[in-house]
């Protein structure tokens, strides 16, 4: 199927977009996702789809969105385009910005129903057609069925807080016991130092912290809850022991998330889950605590 010639535009110069005519159905679709691998990395998907019936190669695309200070943006490595073949999606990966934080969100909001008008996100996406010259730029409303942007401006917000109360880390040591069912993973709190003190001194409360996909708290140690933590506060670590939550095959050869520690906090106001990732080293070595202490059964 031919790509429709536009009647009622003049077609662009060479090397300059030109809007397509809004009378005519778009030629592309737009949908915001997150592979479960970019979660905790402040990376998204741009889900392009070719609903024109013809080839079409993209330059380039942009999501705004009212979450973000700045729009998400894809470029293609190295200044070349991306083959959209008709009807075959392809998923564009995309850093997202620094978020917009308003007083009283919560971690624990859920996003607006599919289809709500509120804070729906417009895709700029610039592509070109085989045997026309230069660029055109469409502008289809992004569909954002799981609320990926909200979340992630949500998490993005809470940690923001949670930062500015202290650094949280995982240290790159694992102790495991001499019998490798349990070992022992240290949950490091560095509070930030200020000269201050009384109401202007920010704190926050640790609520509880989850286990994994592939770590959860033994049974006769379950780790520590409602931990207030103050700025100019003294460094501090939590101990936590740990045993597998999952001894399936898949359990490492799968993983994502497994080594990302979620906190839930509370601070400034807002409410939610803030996830610790584990580094190269402490990533390696909980895979092979977990499969020693899988095959011991």
């Amino acid at each position: 199927m031919a790509v429709p010639v536009l009647a009622a535009c003049t077609a662009p110069e060479p090397q300059e977009p030109g809007p397509h005519d809004s009378a005519e159905p778009l030629p592309i679709t737009v949908e915001v996702d997150q592979s479960r691998d970019q979660y905790g990395k402040q990376a998204i998907e741009l889900l392009l789809t070719n609903v024109s019936g013809g080839s079409l190669t993209v330059a380039a695309a942009r999501l705004e969105s009212p979450f973000f200070q700045r729009d998400i943006q894809w470029e293609p490595t190295g200044g070349g385009s991306l083959e959209l073949p008709p009807g075959q999606p392809k998923s564009l990966p995309a850093r997202l910005p620094a978020p917009v934080c308003g007083p009283g969100q919560s971690g624990t909001q859920l996003p607006p129903p599919p289809g709500s008008a509120t804070h729906q996100p417009v895709a700029t996406v610039r592509y070109s057609e085989p045997g026309q010259a230069g660029l055109r730029e469409v502008a289809p409303v992004a569909a954002d069925h799981f609320g990926v942007l909200e979340r992630n401006n949500l998490e993005l917000c809470l940690a923001a807080d949670a930062a500015a109360v202290a650094d949280i880390a995982l240290d790159p040591g694992l102790a495991v016991a001499p019998d490798s069912r349990t070992a022992v993973v240290r949950l490091v709190i560095t509070p930030k130092q200020t000269d201050g003190a009384g109401p202007d001194v920010k704190s926050m409360t640790i609520t509880s912290i989850a286990g994994t996909t592939l770590i959860a708290e033994p049974a006769d140690d379950p780790w520590p809850r409602n931990l207030r933590i103050a700025q100019g506060a003294a460094r501090s670590e939590l101990r936590l022991r740990i045993r597998p939550s999952r001894c399936d095959p898949h359990a490492i050869a799968e993983d994502k998330v497994g080594t990302l520690l979620p906190l839930h906090v509370s601070v400034g106001g807002r409410e939610g889950q803030v996830k610790i990732a584990a580094g190269t080293a402490l990533r390696g070595q909980i895979y092979d605590f977990v499969t020693a202490a899988c095959a011991r059964g």
